[in-house]
């Protein structure tokens, strides 16, 4: 791990130049300055991508079966079924080829969630792999179980926070603070 260089800032909190500091005491406000990586990915299921509840722009981890492959166009459709209803994504895979396509293997994207000209959301693709062999009701409930854990999390922070008197929140993401 590297040494810390962080900087005290107004408040007492600290503005850390990497994001792995060890340094800070527990409790301490920290405000991230690292824009340079690209978000993580929250997990979306497909169904939840195609729905539209997930904003352009966002950075998201999906799992489909692919469905068919255009190499002219560099692109892929995923598909999966949810309850009685068919849901399909088109992925742009400029940024992951060349890569051999398996037709109907389980294959898991991270990329940016776009809107094309005609409002239809696909997903540019910085990672895909192939995942066959994956048990998708299993993963379904680890990833409810792993946002239910994380809600309560935040819940209990505030809790916290309003315990402690209201001070200003520390910049979280989804998978928790910077």
């Amino acid at each position: 791990m590297r040494p810390c260089r962080c900087e005290d800032v107004s408040g007492g909190a600290r503005a850390c130049g990497i994001s792995f500091c060890n340094s800070r005491p527990k409790r301490e406000v920290i405000q991230c300055s690292v824009t340079m990586l690209p978000a993580p990915g929250v997990f979306h299921f497909l169904w939840e991508i195609t729905s539209g509840a997930v904003q352009e722009g966002a950075t998201v981890r999906t799992i489909g079966r692919l469905a068919c492959y255009r190499l002219e166009d560099s692109e892929v459709t995923l598909t999966v079924r949810h309850g009685s209803t068919q849901h399909q994504l088109v992925v742009l895979t400029g940024f992951v080829e060349p890569f051999l396509p398996i037709t109907g293997a389980l294959y898991m994207m991270l990329g940016e969630c776009e809107s094309i000209e005609d409002g239809t959301t696909v997903l540019r693709a910085r990672v895909l792999n192939c995942v066959e062999g994956v048990n998708l009701p299993q993963l379904e409930d680890a990833v409810s179980e792993q946002r239910r854990f994380f809600q309560e999390r935040e819940r209990e922070r505030e809790r916290e926070r309003e315990r402690e008197g209201g001070t200003s929140a520390p910049h979280t993401s989804a998978e928790g603070p910077c």
